[in-house]
């Protein structure tokens, strides 16, 4: 790993498409028992919702969020990220077998793969997720009121896998410009290509993991609901930030610019297999305008989309099913 500037920490949060935001809302709280953290919309187009599902606390890492657009289906392909990971305790990967037969939600087998127990499934739009044994990391925060209980709740994020068609470019921006080590390869259990490459970020375990698979055959996916729009990729503070700003810039990568999100801010750039990544920093997190315990009871807005609130909600369906 390069060691010099800055260090990304982990994933931050992944964020997709769904088309059915209160059946979306419905699996991801009551069948994964995660925590509706906010309740906002997209910044860029306020028609729609930005719902942010994570850890009982919030916590950066532990989220993933859906833009609620009236897309078609995701035409799976290359360029693209084609699977989430959810760390969850090794031992609970049968008590969530179980759970997803009884609830009737799309599963595979507990298999192994890169050496790790895993259990693949949809969510009920098909987008492709997977729960993953956590290793050595830390236990998290439960969610209080969730369905699931406490022992089996998912811990965070990772590892993420996308394709890409060639690798020598894409691995060159994740090595020389995000600072990440290329740790090893493997191949699904099957044996089947693709060869995925795994890349690791400051840290420990699946969390830090970007798994990279090269798919020359596949054609790009379009976009769509069950997709995935970005990935985003942690660092600490603003220092930190802007230090990212400051090499992008001096490595030549085209970004966003410096956006601020108001619960984050955000630095945007497409690696040249062509998946979003965004950089984003820690805090100063969701607690900023609401109260911890009471995170994604109503629609929250920054501070410059809150004189619009009355026209914002008027063209949003309700999320309860």
């Amino acid at each position: 790993m390069n060691t010099k500037g800055p260090q990304l920490t982990g994933f931050h949060h992944l964020t997709a498409v769904t088309a059915k935001a209160a059946e979306n809302h419905a699996f991801y709280t009551k069948v994964l028992g995660l925590r509706l953290v906010k309740k906002t919309v997209n910044q860029d187009d306020v028609s729609a919702y930005h719902l942010f599902y994570a850890d009982g606390n919030a916590s950066p890492g532990t989220d993933i969020t859906f833009f609620d657009w009236p897309a078609a289906p995701e035409r799976r392909g290359t360029r693209s990220v084609v699977q989430t990971g959810f760390r969850v305790p090794a031992e609970s990967l049968p008590w969530w077998k179980e759970r997803f037969k009884e609830l009737r939600v799309s599963h595979g087998e507990i298999a192994v793969r890169d050496s790790r127990p895993v259990l693949d499934f949809e969510d009920p739009e098909g987008q492709r997720l997977s729960l993953v044994d956590e290793g050595k990391a830390e236990p998290g925060h439960p969610w209080e009121r969730s369905p699931v209980p406490k022992e089996h709740q998912i811990r965070g994020l990772g590892p993420i896998r996308m394709s890409v068609h060639d690798l020598q470019l894409t691995d060159r921006v994740l090595t020389e410009v995000l600072s990440m080590e290329h740790a090893r390869t493997y191949t699904l259990p099957s044996g089947k290509t693709p060869i995925i490459h795994v890349y690791t970020m400051k840290g420990e375990g699946p969390a830090s993991e970007l798994h990279v698979a090269v798919e020359p055959n596949l054609l790009p996916a379009r976009p769509g609901a069950g997709g995935v729009h970005h990935v985003a990729f942690r660092t600490p503070n603003d220092s930190e930030y802007e230090a990212w700003a400051e090499r992008l810039l001096e490595m030549g990568m085209p970004t966003s610019g410096p956006v601020d999100r108001f619960y984050f801010r955000s630095l945007y750039f497409r690696e040249p297999g062509g998946v979003l990544f965004e950089i984003a920093t820690d805090g100063p997190g969701f607690a900023t305008d609401e109260k911890q315990d009471a995170l994604g009871e109503r629609l929250a807005l920054p501070p410059f989309l809150e004189p619009r609130r009355a026209e914002i909600e008027a063209g949003l369906k309700p999320l309860e099913t």
